[in-house]
């Protein structure tokens, strides 16, 4: 009887032998399981969408900008028209001034000549021509920049019923 169970008992040694060695095997193989389990977990860093989810957000950011870029591109085209009519503003107000500058070097030389000439004679009446002729000067002033006035607030209009 002896013999029967020592080949059992043989035999059940080896398997266990053979399991502690697979055991071991298996053992150091899932030793770094947990760390694999990491490295390869995926991280989603950008979201994928259906087409017509982003066709909406597409649509709505457009009907939300724009009211507000026509807005600004009025805004804008509104300045440009103020700025152009501040810029013929002062290109007319320059040629006054150069027609003045212009009218007064020329007057002058003339008035220092008949003056000189009429230095004990009449001086009264140098005085009362000298009067007229700064009046009418002034007044010859006043109608240039009337003038200006009246074609810049034509500008204005014509500019005013263009953007119209």
């Amino acid at each position: 009887m002896a013999n029967p169970l020592t080949s059992c008992v043989s035999s059940l040694r080896s398997t266990n032998a053979l399991l502690s060695s697979s055991i071991s095997i298996l053992d150091t193989g899932i030793n770094d399981f947990p760390r694999l389990g990491k490295v390869l977990q995926t991280t989603r860093h950008f979201e994928l969408l259906p087409e017509p989810t982003l066709q909406s957000a597409q649509h709505s950011l457009l009907a939300s900008l724009t009211p507000e870029l026509n807005a600004l591109l009025t805004r804008v085209e509104t300045h440009i028209d103020k700025l152009a009519r501040r810029e013929q503003a002062l290109i007319a107000r320059t040629e006054l001034l150069e027609g003045r500058i212009g009218e007064g070097r020329a007057s002058g030389g003339a008035r220092e000549r008949s003056s000189v000439g009429m230095s004990g004679e009449g001086s009264r009446e140098a005085l009362r021509l000298k009067q007229l002729r700064g009046k009418k000067e002034r007044l010859g002033y006043a109608v240039e920049g009337l003038v200006l006035q009246a074609q810049q607030k034509e500008r204005q209009l014509r500019m005013s019923i263009a953007a119209q």
